[in-house]
Parts: C-alpha cells; sequence; structure tokens
C-alpha cells in the first residue's frame, strides 16, 4: 500500500501544472520549516519507523536532522544513507526461521548473539560509508558501560554506530569504538529530543514506541500474600488460586526474556522523564504495544501503524512548519 501511495504521490508531482508565479498558493510560497527527528528503541517495534518516514516523504515534509536511539538509529541512518528500499524489503522478508538465522550464539562472550551475520547483512548495502556521506545531520545515541556517559556519534563509520546504538546489553555484544565500549543508547536517552534542542533545531517531531505499553500510571499500591507461586508447582499454603495467579503460572519467560521486558521498563520510565523535561513540538506515539520486542517479523503491522499515526497529525505537522518558519 505504501509503494502505491508512493508512486502515485510522485506521478501526481510530474502531472501537476505550474501556477505562475503570482499565483501560486501562499502557503507554498512561504517559507517552512524542515522537522528534526527524534527516532527513539524498541527493537521490533522500530519498524514503525519505516513508516513514519515514508509518510513524511509523501507528504513532501522536508527532514532536516535526524537523531536516533537503537533500531531508531538504524532506520534512520539507512533513511539518510538512501538504502530505506533495501531496509524495507529486508524487513518484509523476515520470518522467525530467518531471524534465527541472522543471529550468531556467541556463548562465551559478553552478549548471548555476537551479531556479526547482521552486520554483514548491512555491510552488503552499506560498506565504508560515513557520517560525512550523509546529506544531512545524522546523531546516533549510545552508552558507554563503563562509566554511564551518554555518547553522541556524529562522524566516522556509519555502520560501527548504529551496531553500538542497538547493542542490547546481555543480548548483543558490545561494541569497541574509539576505546569506548558502547551498548544500546535507549538505556540512557531512549527517545533523543535533546538532542535535536541541543542543534537548536526549530520543529522536533519524537517517535515513541512505548507510549501504549504500560499505560500512564507508573505506581500501583500492592499488598504481600503466602509465598509466590511457581509455575506448575501447588499452591503450598493451599489458598485459593485467582485468576491473576492463574495467569502468573501461565507466563513463563526465559533469561533472554527476562532481561528485554526489564529493559523495555527501562526505556519507558526514562523516556517519560527525559520527554516531560524536554517535550517535542509533535509526539508520534504508534499504538505498538501489542508487538513484542523480538517479533521482528511483523514489520508489515509496525510499518503500517507508523505509517497511519503520523498521517493522522501530518496537518498540525504543517501548520507548525509555516509558524515556526
Amino acid at each position: 500500500m505504501l509503494e502505491w501511495a508512493s508512486i502515485r504521490g510522485r506521478a501526481e508531482a510530474r502531472n501537476k501544472p505550474q501556477l505562475p508565479e503570482d499565483e501560486t498558493p501562499v502557503l507554498e510560497r512561504a517559507g517552512k520549516s524542515p522537522v528534526a527527528l527524534a527516532l527513539g528503541g524498541g527493537a521490533a517495534r522500530g519498524w514503525a519507523h519505516i513508516g513514519v518516514l515514508r509518510a513524511l516523504d509523501e507528504a513532501g515534509i522536508e527532514i532536516g536532522m535526524i537523531a536516533g536511539t537503537s533500531i531508531g538509529a538504524l532506520v534512520g541512518g539507512c533513511y539518510l544513507a538512501g538504502k530505506l528500499d533495501a531496509l524495507e524489503e529486508f524487513a518484509r522478508s523476515l520470518t522467525k526461521r530467518r531471524m534465527f538465522g541472522l543471529l550468531d550464539i556467541h556463548l562465551g562472550g559478553s552478549g548471548l548473539f555476537g551479531g556479526m551475520r547482521l552486520t554483514a547483512e548491512m555491510q552488503r548495502h552499506m560498506d565504508g560509508v560515513t557520517f560525512e556521506d550523509l546529506p544531512k545531520p545524522f546523531i546516533c545515541v549510545a552508552a558507554e558501560i563503563r562509566t554511564g556517559h551518554e555518547i553522541w556519534i556524529s562522524s566516522g563509520s556509519l555502520i560501527t554506530a548504529m551496531r553500538a546504538s542497538y547493542a542490547l546489553p546481555g543480548v548483543f555484544e558490545p561494541v569497541v569504538c574509539n576505546g569506548r565500549l558502547l551498548v544500546d543508547g535507549a538505556l540512557v536517552n531512549p527517545v533523543p529530543v535533546s538532542i535535536c534542542r541541543a542543534y537548536e533545531q526549530p520543529l522536533v517531531v519524537a517517535v515513541n514506541l512505548h507510549y501504549d505499553q504500560y499505560g500512564r500510571a507508573a505506581v500501583i499500591k500492592h499488598s504481600a500474600g503466602p509465598a509466590s507461586l511457581v509455575a506448575g508447582m501447588p499452591d503450598p499454603a493451599g489458598g485459593h488460586i485467582t485468576d491473576r495467579t492463574a495467569k502468573a503460572r501461565e507466563t513463563r519467560m526465559g533469561i533472554t526474556g527476562v532481561m528485554v521486558e526489564a529493559f523495555n521498563i527501562i526505556q519507558d520510565r526514562i523516556s517519560r522523564s527525559r520527554m516531560a523535561g524536554d517535550p517535542p513540538d509533535i509526539a508520534l506515539q504508534p499504538k505498538l504495544g501489542h508487538i513484542g520486542l523480538t517479533e521482528f517479523h511483523r514489520a508489515d503491522e509496525a510499518i503500517r501503524l507508523g505509517y497511519e499515526a503520523t498521517m493522522a497529525h501530518l496537518g498540525e505537522l504543517e501548520r507548525l512548519q509555516t509558524v515556526l518558519a
């Protein structure tokens, strides 16, 4: 659908009659502020960024810069490098079987997966590409594991920077970059609005992939009952098994699942705090809570939701472009 819409849009642009200068509509003559994008982390939900970028391109909205964290860095970097088509084709082709084929298990290292097969896939399309080759400013966010510093990478190898930005601790190996050991930037800045502000961008659009994951309430008052039940074991106290307890029994999470979900909570809490203190002009928040962080094979759905969320805000975005120009 998106490809068809993009092709139709290009055809209509070619066939659109050219108006004399004095008849050009006021909004078309007026300058419009370019958009600075803050693309947040979210693992498999990050394919929604592709839909966001497709919608912006279709609407003819100029992108002035991109700051990306984790999967946001991957999609943003591919977009500015002119490789979004290849990335989208790759994302839509993923199945559960193919996904496991790209992950090289590395039990003796600092992460469950080495990530070199995934890197090799990127190198097929972007080997040798640097930040200096990109047409617009681009910043990848990573975290230095030894010091906790937030690292902004804006020069050098694009692939190395993107790998560092999505190196989820415990899952992917950390990346050594000029003497620093770097991991996923979502540990420190899940939705990097602050970077766009630091670059003095007048119109900042954030894409937050965690908005509907946990709801708005952050605290629940609770009481401690009998000892927690282990899945599959009888209740030692002989107490009544509630629906909540039964549901808890059915939930089985491996080590990787626990790490990923814990990281998910960290991203949600940090992004709430940082976006409250440094809010974007527009926040795009696709409803992706039903897509698991590791369900990369659901790219079609995530891309569509990102596209729809962006189209729903186009009117406000175009208004702000004119106001802030």
